[in-house]
């Protein structure tokens, strides 16, 4: 079905490594079969997902020779991206043509922590012993151009959504430009949905309401609450896009695929269209190949089944394998070896002969060791010299970030006292006019005004002055009836001077 150094294989494996299921590829026929067991013949595909690896985009000057372009890219995305100078990560990239620069070459590179990939395939390696390729999720969706099943080549957006991951790819003239996880794998889907629902419910109860209850007809409780889900989903999406507009310079983005690892009763097309304003559809192609009829192969499975047949120019490769099969064995170092003790052995006959042909074997791998110390100690040097720089760089990011926020705290503050002045001094003077009416109106004379503002409450003093107590008395019952329900009066007591000949009171009112 598919060749590889050399061999030729009779069907293809696809493995998710993230839930550990397989499918199967002979000729075009697909399904899925986790019993899978190693065998010679087949050819085994794999992904990491966006959790797995870090994307950047870098530029290297088109002066630096082929042979030296890998340390190139090496060296300036440890520096650019600050990454830790003891270990020895696997970098793989892909080169960008449609970049108009004379000067520079762009690669976008991906990043991934040996580590990680250990641990993502730790237990599928023990069933098919050899994986041939591992390639970053995003870059799949290449196949969709090769295959002609898209053919225009404006700005497109590719959404995914699976059990434990979900993210985003942006192609732009039919090239890879950008990837990000987003938080809405289906796992983080249930999770924010039962916090809206306010209590939990089972985790397949919520898949299959996804599968099976479309929004527009059913009438389940939990109608409302997806609602609001989808809404939050779409809106955050948009950020990402409008970041990816600003840093790519893309104009608009013409069509949104969007695809999931299970069906979806919902067309979240549909949804997604209406909330971005930008014509979307579900990813629904016809890849070429056959499944059983109760089976529903994933879009990735899919994808991966079509790159294995695809010819090299017409996709990315950016393979982070560990596992590749070992070549033929003549072509092994240890294949090697042996045939040199062989000729050895058929040339001990003459003595010194022999002697000069095991001493030149034994000089070549010397020699072979040394230049790889060489080049290990030489990139152990050089990352340990661009690890200071990059923290000095880190401090001066965090440091700017600190002043930023400041400048916000001010602004924040100063607009807070603005809407003070403009909303609750205006508030406080027609209170004010008010009340001064009533004084006059029951031949009450105002003395003094005191203003507190207490947990948020607006609260007058006001000092009455009359020649009679009746007066202040008929003015509060006055006021109290006026205003029930809006503003709060009350007295403590009403003190006549004897030299005066007057009466002294202080109403105090609370705006409710």
């Amino acid at each position: 079905m598919s060749e590889s150094t050399g061999q030729t294989f009779t069907n293809v494996i696809s493995l998710n490594p993230y839930e550990g299921d397989y499918v199967s590829g002979i000729s075009s026929f697909l399904a899925y079969d986790n019993n899978i067991a190693f065998k010679k013949d087949q050819f085994s595909i794999s992904y990491i997902d966006t959790n797995s690896y870090i994307n950047a985009q870098i530029t290297i000057s088109k002066n630096i020779p082929e042979e030296d372009v890998y340390d190139a890219i090496l060296s300036k995305t440890y520096d650019e991206l600050a990454l830790d100078q003891a270990v020895s990560y696997e970098i793989e990239y892909i080169e960008l043509y449609n970049a108009l620069d004379a000067e520079n070459k762009y690669f976008n590179v991906f990043v991934v922590d040996p580590l990680v990939i250990e641990e993502s395939f730790e237990e599928s390696i023990k069933q098919i012993k050899y994986i041939d390729t591992i390639i970053p999720s995003p870059l799949l969706f290449k196949s969709l151009y090769s295959k002609e099943l898209i053919t225009n080549s404006d700005a497109h957006v590719f959404i995914y959504f699976e059990k434990t991951n979900a993210f985003i790819a942006i192609y732009n003239e039919k090239e890879f430009i950008f990837s990000k996880t987003i938080e809405y794998s289906y796992e983080n889907l249930y999770e924010q949905f039962c916090e809206l629902y306010g209590e939990r419910i089972e985790f397949e109860d919520f898949l299959n309401f996804m599968e099976f209850e479309d929004l527009k007809t059913t009438d389940s409780p939990y109608k409302e609450f997806f609602i609001k889900l989808y809404k939050d989903v779409f809106y955050n999406i948009n950020d990402v896009l409008t970041y990816v507009k600003r840093a790519y310079d893309i104009k608009k983005f013409e069509h949104i695929y969007i695809g999931t690892q299970r069906p979806t009763a919902s067309k979240l097309d549909e949804i997604c269209e209406f909330e971005l304003n930008i014509k979307s559809s579900v990813i629904d192609f016809d890849f070429g190949f056959e499944e059983a009829e109760d089976e529903n192969i994933s879009l990735l499975h899919s994808l991966m089944q079509l790159y294995v047949i695809l010819p090299d120019e017409e996709k990315y490769i950016c393979n982070f394998t560990k596992y590749e099969r070992p070549p033929k064995f003549i072509q092994r170092d240890s294949g090697k070896l042996i045939l040199i003790a062989a000729a050895s052995l058929i040339l001990g006959f003459a003595y010194p002969v022999g002697n000069w042909v095991a001493s030149y074997a034994q000089q070549l791998q010397k020699d072979i060791l040394n230049n790889e110390y060489v080049e290990v100690h030489n990139k152990k040097i050089t990352r340990q010299a661009t690890i200071k720089n990059r923290k000095a760089d880190k401090e001066k990011v965090i440091k700017l970030l600190n002043e930023e926020k400041n400048a916000f705290l001010d602004k924040k503050g100063t607009l807070i006292k603005i809407h003070d002045v403009k909303v609750n001094y205006l508030m406080k003077a027609k209170i004010l006019t008010a009340l001064t009416k009533n004084l006059n109106t029951f031949n009450v004379k105002l003395e003094s005004v005191n203003y507190l503002q207490k947990d948020k409450n607006n609260k007058f003093e006001l000092g009455l002055v009359s020649y009679r107590d009746i007066r202040i008395t008929k003015l509060i019952k006055h006021l109290t009836k006026v205003h029930e329900g809006s503003i709060k009066f009350s007295i403590d007591k009403i003190i006549y001077d004897d030299e005066e000949k007057k009466y002294f009171s202080t109403l105090k009112v609370e705006v409710l």
